[in-house]
């Protein structure tokens, strides 16, 4: 990825250097699809939810003449709905042919595993694709227990998240291929892997059980290697697919619009800002 397309000269700063529990997630993934396809795919609210994991629902509840846009997020558990407020700034047009979003959002739940955070998002246009990357951060929720979880269990998860949805708006926007859709053979495909996993331990184990370990052993690693290594349909999304580390130290920078946006939250709110000095 040549450094060059992220001239110094855009007037971004230079990202923060964070502790490894509260590095800024990054996933980048190449699209082949014209730009406002991607764009209308990925700012409109009510199409994002369907390919993003992240969001169950976002509603938009203000609009200024600049493009300020303040809206309300949820996100649907078993028995709860975590709730948020973001206000976001989207730059369609830029003279370098690129195009960016910044956001900023908060949440006052105490179950939700997400505080206060910002992201971005780029749009960048080569010979062969358009690099769709965003890079994001926030502030743990849910107390102690919170801040505990979060590098093991939250953030990893939230990574493979967004990496996942990411390839399901490639899907969408190159293949048509419903979101829903691709959701559902991505479950097909991992309960067929695990069912031929499991069946592979009880193979070895019963063949041991039986004293016919030889055999077991040959059965049981010949399904293990098969659930393993049979090539996932494409049309199956894969977090795989994704770059998951800024291939250089200037695409982890955040535009400079985003020093500027206002925090959604309730005053003095700590919002866990990225790319800013």
């Amino acid at each position: 990825m040549p450094a060059a397309i992220y001239d110094a000269g855009m007037g971004e700063h230079q990202s923060r250097l964070l502790s490894s529990e509260r590095k800024q997630i990054y996933v980048e993934i190449a699209i082949h699809v014209p730009m406002e396809r991607l764009w209308t795919l990925s700012q409109d609210p009510d199409l994002h939810p369907r390919w993003d994991l992240r969001f169950s629902r976002i509603i938009p509840t203000s609009r200024d003449a600049e493009g300020l846009t303040r809206f309300r997020y949820e996100f649907l558990l078993p028995f709860r709905t975590i709730t948020g407020t973001g206000i976001s700034l989207g730059h369609r047009f830029r003279g370098d042919g690129q195009a960016t979003s910044v956001l900023k959002f908060f949440t006052s739940d105490a179950l939700s595993p997400i505080g206060p955070g910002s992201g971005y998002w780029r749009y960048i246009p080569t010979d062969q694709a358009i690099r769709f990357v965003t890079g994001y951060n926030y502030e743990p929720g849910m107390g102690r227990l919170g801040k505990v979880l979060d590098g093991r269990v939250v953030r990893p998860l939230l990574g493979w998240a967004t990496a996942i949805s990411f390839d399901r708006l490639r899907l969408w926007a190159e293949s048509d291929v419903d979101p829903k859709e691709s959701r559902n053979r991505w479950i097909i495909d991992a309960t067929a892997r695990s069912a031929g996993l499991l069946a592979a331990t009880l193979v070895i184990r019963q063949g041991f059980d039986g004293g016919r370990p030889g055999t077991a052993v040959v059965l049981g690693v010949a399904a293990a290697t098969a659930s393993l290594m049979i090539p996932r349909h494409w049309t199956v999304p894969r977090a795989g697919r994704c770059l998951r580390r800024a291939p250089d130290r200037l695409s982890a920078r955040a535009p400079s619009a985003l020093a500027s946006l206002p925090s959604p939250g309730r005053t003095g709110a700590r919002v866990q800002s990225l790319g800013q000095e």
